[in-house]
């Protein structure tokens, strides 16, 4: 026996021992969410008189949705006397105007506390961008906001008392709601993962005293848990997973309020998801390298720091998922070798059940039964996690093996047009990591057909689908960049969206799913609040 037939089945068995072991994690994660439903963190009393607070509001090229986030937080209703407004502005293009001018009249208007600040060098990007505000900020307590959110007027009373009861919490962290989960399929997908997330694995967390992560915005820090947990760093590109994890490291907690909520923007393109999870996944493998050696050293006890490092690796996963299709060819080049099929039976087993669990337990919670219905994008995200595999795999060896990087923001579109919030510089080095797996899925089904392995199929046949998608639709929004680019609207008259219809990478069949992933979604669901 060569040793290429004894390295395959066991790097084979390896991949799936690992994603079996994900698997648990996610499975956990619904035991623990279903052993403590109904038991979230209680309303902790108004105080008799409200703590000063700073809202920081990082933006950076943002015109179609920065003045509806200011608007929205200047209708937070706190009182005026302890409200500071720290609006912290790096963008380049039309936004400064608008956000200045807006801060200038809502400061005239109102008198209300509104700090404004440009940086013409966007150092450390957003992490930078709230270091060097700190200092500025009057308020004890620091509430943060993306671009795109737009918190109810009652946001900050409710979700500002835990940290007043509780002196140990370092930070709260808000649901995510969602502004426009039904303008079509892909925010439907998109609106699924968060809801699992957010419904599920946060509220467990907390309900278990498992360790928490800040999630960027919607969430309020105590400033003192910011400062002795070392400040706002710039060596990853997620600031708020490294710094949440720092600050329990030194003995904070944190905390899910999973009855307060804040709405905010889906990323409507898949290009626009698409560098959402990569900097997700490069950045959650930075703090892994960065904070394991650490965690692991802690004097916390072992459950919690294994829970903390099976969270930290989540998007490693993509790894091994990836060397499963990788070794799937080989099996079907050698006859000799057969497919460790018990394995093959749990890893499909356990990685059908444990999303399906969460998602549908999520939408139960949020919606009752007339949440299930959207259940139907199941399939779709379970086809787009698969089709981004490759990129969000590269993306955590990045992450593990450098530092830093540049912060990729994700395009916003507001109520524009669709174009609007098209990534800037789509070139054709994006489309070849989905392109280079088609091919080789493709490779592998055709071999495994020949050699009559039908066992082997449903992993290359799974990857054929969901990197064919993510290539279809990523396609698509590229020609419709370049016809922008380069004023063609006269050579396509007008007609740009056909042109990317009508072009297609394995067949004719998916123009019309390419149509009906771009069309808004009826508003059947419930949950839809705008679409």
């Amino acid at each position: 026996m060569s040793l290429i037939e004894i390295l395959l089945p066991a790097v084979y068995q390896l991949s799936g021992l690992l994603l079996t072991l994900y698997a648990g994690f996610v499975l956990l994660s619904v035991l623990l969410f279903l052993r403590n439903r109904g038991r979230g963190r209680p309303f902790a009393a108004a105080p008799a008189q409200w703590p000063h607070v700073t809202v920081q509001l990082p933006i950076y090229n943002e015109p179609r949705v920065a003045t509806r986030l200011l608007a929205a937080v200047a209708a937070l209703d706190y009182p005026r006397d302890r409200l500071h407004i720290q609006v912290l502005d790096d963008s380049t293009d039309k936004t400064t105007a608008q956000v200045r001018g807006l801060a200038g009249h809502l400061r005239r208007s109102r008198g209300m506390d509104i700090h404004y600040q440009h940086r013409s060098q966007r150092q450390g990007y957003k992490a930078g961008a709230l270091a060097a505000a700190l200092p500025q900020a009057a308020g004890e307590f620091i509430a943060i906001f993306d671009a795109d959110f737009r918190p109810p007027p009652d946001w900050l009373r409710r979700a500002l008392p835990p940290l007043l009861a509780d002196p140990g919490l370092a930070f709260v962290q808000t649901r995510w709601d969602h502004l426009n989960r039904g303008q079509n399929s892909i925010t439907a997908a998109q609106s699924l993962a968060l809801d699992g997330h957010f419904v599920v694995e946060q509220h467990a967390r907390t309900a278990a005293g498992l360790w928490q992560n800040f999630n960027g915005s919607a969430g309020i820090w105590r400033r003192a848990a910011i400062l002795d947990a070392g400040g706002w760093q710039q060596d990853t590109v997620t600031e708020d997973l490294d710094l949440s994890y720092r600050a329990q490291l030194r003995g904070w907690r944190g905390a899910y309020l999973d009855q307060v909520a804040a709405p905010a923007e889906l990323p409507p393109l898949l290009s626009s998801y698409k560098r959402q999870q990569r900097r997700w996944a490069k950045g959650s493998a930075q703090t892994l390298r960065k904070l394991a050696p650490a965690l692991w050293r802690s004097n916390h006890p072992w459950p919690l720091r294994v829970h903390a490092l099976l969270h930290l690796s989540a998007y490693a996963t993509h790894l091994p998922l990836l060397a499963l299709l990788l070794l799937t060819l080989p099996f079907a080049l050698l006859p000799s070798q057969e497919l460790p099929l018990p394995m093959v039976g749990a890893i499909s087993s356990l990685l059908s059940i444990a999303p399906f669990l969460m998602y549908g337990l999520a939408r139960y919670q949020l919606g009752g039964r007339g949440g299930l219905r959207s259940l139907w994008a199941l399939p779709l995200l379970a086809l787009i996690s698969i089709g981004l595999s490759p990129t969000v795999a590269g993306a955590v060896i990045d992450g593990l093996l450098h530092g830093g990087g540049a912060f990729e923001r994700t395009p916003k579109q507001g109520n524009g047009a669709r174009l609007a919030a098209l990534p800037e510089g789509l070139t054709v080095r994006d489309l070849l990591p989905e392109a280079l797996t088609l091919a080789y899925a493709l490779i592998t089904v055709a071999v495994a057909l020949l050699a009559g392995a039908w066992a082997l199929l449903p992993l290359p046949l799974l990857y054929t689908l969901g990197s064919g998608l993510v290539l279809r639709l990523s396609l698509g929004e590229w020609l419709d960049q370049y016809a922008v680019c380069s004023g063609q609207y006269a050579v396509f008259s007008g007609q740009y969206a056909v042109v990317s219809y009508q072009l297609s990478v394995i067949g004719g069949r998916w123009r019309t799913l390419f149509k009906a992933l771009q069309r808004p979604i009826a508003p059947t669901d419930p949950l839809n609040t705008e679409y």
